[in-house]
């Protein structure tokens, strides 16, 4: 019985659940390399280019793959999306599609995903966030930024906000990847475990710690306030962590757990579920979203 769905619960978990799975879960290891800073020695803010289309800017010495479509208007945020680990912009393109009807959206390979160069070294929340702070200055300038994440985007976000408040104004978390998430998977499966929970808990330790294509620690922490920005939460409806042999109601209890400590990065913040969805609530449920998105897009311009 376990090996009939051993393979489809492990992918589920290592390349759309937790994200960035793809190297941790196909027994590749990367090596350990030096802290990199990705925008040493170079100038930060920088004029932005308000293209439509796609094409490489150059962060830090490094050339990272944006998407953009509609205009920007005076007092109205762009838009960010922030794919999770295993994926790429293009597999938001729809969702930016919708939203770039009415407001300028931007999304973005992170370093070591889809057409973006691989990261030096070993990166961390700061170095990818330095990325990501380079990457707003040259499509959005001056103008303030709701950033919407899913997964692993999305604790990428939710990391970033709390310093840059000055940028970016609202956040929408599409199932993100729980703050305390390691810690969360080594309590509930023991060293003792046996089969798919065993592997599963083994792949995703090794994943936080780095062994991913984005080369990124994903390490646990406290959630910090971004002030009263506002923020949706939104987590998946259908249990499909359930599938877990012994330990998958835990892990659900403990991704529903997480997600409402993201309730703590403001003072303005709103959990829901997406009924009829698993992890990729913004392909399950397009409209529940887009309907988030736009909602903190309009409360950011106020």
């Amino acid at each position: 019985m376990l090996g009939k769905f051993k393979a489809p619960v492990l992918a589920a978990l290592c390349t759309t659940v937790l994200g960035m799975g793809v190297a941790g879960c196909n027994g590749d290891s990367l090596d350990s390399m030096d802290n990199w800073d990705p925008l040493a020695g170079t100038e930060q803010k920088i004029e932005a280019d308000l293209f439509s289309g796609t094409k490489k800017i150059k962060v830090g010495g490094k050339k990272v793959n944006v998407s953009c479509s509609g205009e920007a208007e005076d007092g109205k945020p762009v838009i960010v999306l922030m794919h999770g680990g295993g994926d790429d912009l293009t597999k938001m393109a729809a969702l930016q599609k919708t939203l770039s009807a009415k407001n300028r959206v931007c999304s973005y390979d992170r370093l070591g995903a889809g057409a973006s160069d691989k990261p030096t070294g070993q990166q961390d929340f700061a170095s990818t966030g330095k990325v990501l702070t380079g990457v707003l200055g040259q499509v959005a300038g001056d103008h303030p930024v709701v950033l919407a994440g899913h997964s692993l985007g999305g604790i990428i976000a939710a990391r970033y906000a709390p310093d840059h408040q000055d940028r970016v104004k609202g956040l929408v978390l599409l199932d993100a990847t729980p703050s305390t998430m390691g810690a969360d998977i080594a309590r509930v499966i023991p060293k003792s475990a046996k089969g798919p929970a065993a592997q599963m808990r083994g792949q995703q330790l090794a994943v936080f710690a780095g062994q991913n294509p984005e080369q990124l620690v994903v390490a646990d922490g406290e959630v910090r306030s971004a002030g009263r920005i506002p923020v949706e939460v939104i987590k998946h409806g259908q249990p499909y962590l359930a599938a877990i042999p012994t330990y998958g109601k835990q892990l659900e209890k403990a991704w529903s757990a997480g997600q409402r400590k993201w309730l703590d990065l403001s003072t303005n913040s709103n959990l829901s579920t997406a009924a009829r969805s698993g992890h990729y609530i913004y392909t399950d449920q397009p409209d529940v979203a887009v309907k988030a998105i736009e909602k903190v897009a309009a409360q950011a311009a106020g």
